[in-house]
């Protein structure tokens, strides 16, 4: 009985047939792998592709021969052949150059720069605005004075960074005053201060102690501002998503606000803050670009002058006045700072223009001083 024929729907074991492999193109194979031709050729030997041709005839040549003042100042000139993996001598000269460069490199960091053997090198420091409560110096405030071995640490110490020592080291056992010896340095120095803390309790000790020597000087705390921090998370054996959660506290960050805004207006800053300080906030050309002035006699548009408050952050509220918000009322504004507690102001204007700027007391109302130049930053 003859075999009926296979239906093309239905799935057959057969095979399919494999198409015979032909062998690739002598140029194409190489190509591909250079490296089975270069063993088929002999160790040492490479293959000619399709851009060894074109770029067999350059050659970049030596940096002493084209420009002999920069190879002396670069440093030594390099050789004009340099020896393979396998042993052998290249004749390729323009090895000279990236050589010169890496000799030149080498001699700079093992010897340092010359230039810098008698000047300190400082960074590049962009010009910064002018300060309106610049140009206070510090004043140390105690009733006890140096003893024992404190005048010579505090005189070593001042001398190490008027000689603009990178690294000084001050040893001494828990109780022995080191920390008013560091208010005598500062003192002395003149200099704005950053002091580090492992943690924040360390950190609030020492803001306590620099604030009781220091009364008259901006003193200034700088913390993490967060209570709690619980940062998202997928927990997979549960498939359990965890949304962020934090906490900030208030004052501590009224206290960054006002950590940054003395850094920009006085010289006699102390800033005591933690290890987290060293995540920065932002350039200060960022940060100055967000702030801007008002003084009395300026003319300033109501509708522009609320605008720019709101770019800076600020809440427009008509109740609740707290702390980095504003509120308006007819053709007075009133302010509080972000760097404030327990101080607002007061705009009052005259159609466009600034009549008079006063501070006041934001839980009484009452004025406490009258002002001519009022700075905003942001909140």
């Amino acid at each position: 009985m003859p075999k009926n024929p296979k239906s093309p729907v239905r799935p057959t074991r057969a095979k399919a047939n494999k198409p015979e492999g032909r062998p690739l193109d002598q140029h194409l194979a190489a190509l591909l792998n250079p490296s089975l031709v270069n063993e088929a050729q002999g160790r040492g030997s490479a293959g000619r592709g399709f851009g060894e041709a074109p770029q067999a005839s350059f050659d970049a040549g030596v940096l002493a021969d084209f420009d002999p003042e920069l190879s002396q100042k670069l440093g030594p000139d390099a050789p004009s052949a340099r020896r393979s993996g396998h042993g052998e001598v290249s004749d390729r000269r323009g090895l000279a150059g990236a050589h010169a460069t890496v000799e030149s490199l080498k001699k700079l960091l093992e010897g340092g720069d010359p230039r810098l053997g008698v000047l300190p090198w400082t960074p590049h420091r962009p010009p910064r605005p002018d300060k309106s409560e610049g140009g206070i110096g510090f004043n140390l405030v105690s009733e006890y004075a140096p003893k024992g071995d404190q005048p010579t640490a505090i005189a070593e110490l001042v001398d190490g960074v008027r000689r603009h020592e990178r690294d000084q080291v001050l040893l001494g056992v828990t109780g022995s005053g080191k920390t008013f010896t560091m208010a005598q340095v500062i003192e002395q120095t003149g200099r704005p201060a950053l002091i580090l803390a492992p943690n924040k309790t360390l950190a609030a000790q020492l803001y306590g102690e620099f604030k009781s020597f220091f009364p008259e000087n901006s003193v200034e705390y700088f913390v993490s501002y967060y209570d709690y921090y619980q940062p998202e998370a997928y927990v997979p054996r549960t498939d359990t998503y965890i949304e962020k959660e934090s906490s900030i506290n208030e004052q501590i960050d009224r206290m960054r606000h006002a950590a940054t805004r003395a850094l920009m207006e006085r010289d006699d800053v102390i800033i005591v803050a933690s290890v987290s300080c060293i995540y920065g906030i932002g350039s200060v050309e960022t940060y100055t670009a967000m702030t801007f002035g008002v003084k009395v006699g300026d003319r300033v548009e109501q509708r522009q002058l609320i605008a720019d408050l709101v770019a800076l952050q600020y809440r427009r509220t008509q109740g609740d006045f707290a702390r980095g918000s504003f509120r308006v009322r007819g053709d007075v504004i009133e302010v509080f700072p972000a760097h404030y507690e327990d101080r607002a102001w007061r705009l009052s204007l005259f159609g466009d223009e600034v009549e008079s700027i006063a501070e006041f007391d934001p839980l009484t109302g009452q004025k406490t001083a009258d002002l001519d130049y009022v700075k905003f930053y942001a909140n």
